[in-house]
């Protein structure tokens, strides 16, 4: 059958990659020193991996035949993790590599000294979408083992590793699984059972600091964002203070009205007394002084309307500077409130990593009770950015009151202006 075929196939290649892993992070440590290209157990956890992305791939037909490169796949990444953008380039621009296979290998190099080798691939594998175009439905990366190959990975984090690509011939080289090293007679397989167990443990620890570290950071970054929205959060209570005493212009509005009126009374009497002096003129009733009074009396009517005026303009100025501040007041508002929903999903994301650590930390017998006070700690730190969550969420909603009031002032003012 060949499901079964490559089901067994599958599960080979899962338990090779968990014996390559666990062999090349055992000898890790007890080296103690950088690894290079040269450690033996270090090309055989390549070989597995390139095993591993090939099984299942399909057969694209080329001039010269027919190709098999994981080489594809791996190029999806960037798109996925723009982080992996930098590693992609730096494989095209070596000068020594000429075949897919070869910039394949360079990749996994790259990305196992960048320390990101476990979250490029759990990124390719989640997408299934995509990688149907270069495997087959029953391949491993397209089924469970290829999850627990990711996952498995996370523990690589703990070795440091350094490569020099320029002269290394990676497109000739033939992949070749030497299980030798993985053979162990029965009496040292007994003997070492207790060991096996206690570097299980150490494993599993390794992978639980790992992801400590990585939610220690998320945190430190959350609660860097906290602080930065609480800063802004004040700042904006200062400018609404500003626009609140910019409310105060809402008084000299309405002595724009009462200017407004006024000048229409000058205006009024300015007429009736032109209309006097041409009745006057018209009559010749009236003597000259009477006459040179009403003009100047005309002409200090007229310089306090053109007076009225000036300050009527004044004022619609300072109106129109009121109302722009509310428009970036109510902008603000807006952007604050994006802000919340990004940090609250940023927190249901830290539950849900919490959730998934909790699970995590209950499968080790070792180290119980520094692993509970650490999530006691992670839960009052999520306590406490809920809190202050709710303390934001609440002065958005008292912004976005007197935002509201403003702005009914601001439609009150205009409506008695026109």
């Amino acid at each position: 059958d060949p499901n079964y075929l490559m089901a067994n196939e599958r599960m080979n290649l899962m338990n090779m990659a968990k014996l390559s892993i666990k062999g090349l992070i055992e000898s890790a440590l007890n080296l103690g020193r950088t690894l290079d290209s040269d450690y033996a157990p270090l090309q055989q956890f390549f070989v597995v991996m390139e095993h591993c992305l090939k099984h299942g791939l399909k057969a694209k037909k080329t001039f010269l035949g027919q190709n098999k490169s994981f080489w594809g796949p791996l190029e999806l990444v960037e798109k996925l993790v723009p982080e992996a953008a930098e590693i992609t380039a730096s494989v095209k621009d070596l000068p020594g590599l000429k075949t897919p296979v070869g910039r394949g290998r360079a990749w996994l190099r790259l990305a196992l000294m960048q320390k990101k080798l476990s979250e490029y691939m759990k990124a390719l594998i989640n997408r299934k979408d995509l990688l149907s175009e270069f495997y087959e439905p029953n391949a491993l990366m397209m089924e469970e083992e290829g999850a627990i190959i990711a996952g498995l990975l996370v523990g690589l984090n703990v070795i440091d590793a350094n490569f020099c690509m320029k002269g290394e011939d990676l497109d000739s080289q033939v992949g070749v699984i030497d299980f030798s090293m993985y053979l162990k007679d029965g009496n040292s397989t007994k003997g070492s059972e207790g060991d096996g167990q206690i570097t299980a443990i150490l494993d599993q620890k390794n992978y639980v600091e790992e992801l400590n570290r990585h939610l220690s950071a998320t945190v430190n970054n959350l609660q860097a964002k906290v602080d930065a929205l609480e800063k802004s959060n004040t700042k904006l209570t200062e400018e609404v203070s500003v626009t609140e005493n910019h409310l105060m212009l809402a008084v000299a509005n309405n002595r724009i009205i009462t200017l407004q009126e006024e000048m229409e009374r000058v205006k009024e009497e300015s007429s009736y007394i032109l209309e006097s002096n041409r009745k006057v003129t018209k009559d010749r009733t009236a003597d000259g002084h009477a006459l040179t009074e009403a003009r100047k009396q005309l002409k200090e009517e007229t310089q306090l309307r053109l007076d009225v005026e000036k300050e009527l303009e004044v004022q619609i100025g300072m109106r129109q500077e009121m109302e722009l501040a509310m428009k970036m007041l109510e902008k603000d508002v807006c952007e604050k409130q994006d802000a919340l929903v990004a940090l609250r999903q940023q927190l249901d994301d830290l539950r849900a990593l919490k959730h998934e650590l909790s699970f995590k930390l209950q499968s080790s017998d070792m180290g119980v009770k520094q692993k509970s006070e650490l999530n006691s700690r992670l839960e009052e730190k999520t306590n406490q950015m809920a809190a202050t969550i709710k303390q934001l969420e609440q002065s958005e909603k008292d912004l976005v009151k007197q935002a509201k009031t403003l702005n009914s002032a601001a439609n009150k003012l205009i409506q008695k202006h026109h």
